[in-house]
């Protein structure tokens, strides 16, 4: 079965409609510049609705060891989401212990990671346009037939660009095992739809 994670969740009402819809992982952005960026405290209180459920992931673009620290000092993590070089991400697994995705941002086949270089796995996207103030998919889908056929060295996740409508095309088009999305679920920027996260899971699942 395909695997789903619902990121960038910053309230209740996008909290409660990812446990039902039964996704395997919820995000949680710890970065001030995305319109999704949740406090360890509002992380806290959020997670704090359901004890188990999906499994919780803290998305960090190029953080410290204290601000790591700090977050995992407020709320229990079971994943770390990074936006930095392949070997922080592996610095960053050994300090802390917990499981590391180190995020991949290509426009060609050659960008794939050929190891997994000390991660648990990775998140592919697309590499963000020039004028963009935050890394990630920015809501951009990459060329899905890219990346049919390649060996993955560890787990992965496809992101960018996704949505209830297409997310069935891109895993068929990509072989993706999993699937990322954030806006894509959005009824207005950085707010989710229950309605249409619960739609994305059916459609990855279906």
């Amino acid at each position: 079965m395909i695997r789903v994670k619902i990121c960038g969740v910053n309230d209740a009402a996008a909290f409660d409609a990812t446990v039902a819809a039964g996704a395997d992982w919820l995000g949680f952005v710890f970065f001030a510049a995305s319109p999704r960026a949740v406090s360890p405290a509002q992380a806290a209180a959020l997670s704090a609705r359901r004890a188990g459920g999906p499994l919780r992931v803290g998305l960090f673009v190029e953080p410290t060891d204290a601000e790591i620290a700090s977050v995992l000092g407020a709320v229990r993590l079971d994943l770390l989401q990074l936006y930095v070089t392949a070997p922080r991400a592996a610095d960053v697994r050994s300090k802390f212990g917990l499981p590391v995705w180190r995020a991949v941002g290509m426009t060609q086949p050659a960008d794939l990671p050929a190891e997994a270089g000390g991660v648990d796995g990775f998140v592919v996207e697309p590499e963000p346009p020039p004028e963009a103030t935050r890394p990630g998919g920015n809501a951009t889908a990459l060329d899905w037939s890219l990346l049919a056929g390649w060996r993955a060295p560890a787990p992965w996740l496809l992101a960018g660009g996704l949505t209830p409508g297409n997310v069935a095309e891109a895993i068929r088009s990509s072989g993706a095992p999993a699937v990322d999305v954030s806006s894509g679920v959005e009824s207005r920027r950085g707010v989710k739809d229950p309605k249409l996260i619960a739609a994305f899971v059916a459609a990855a699942r279906g």
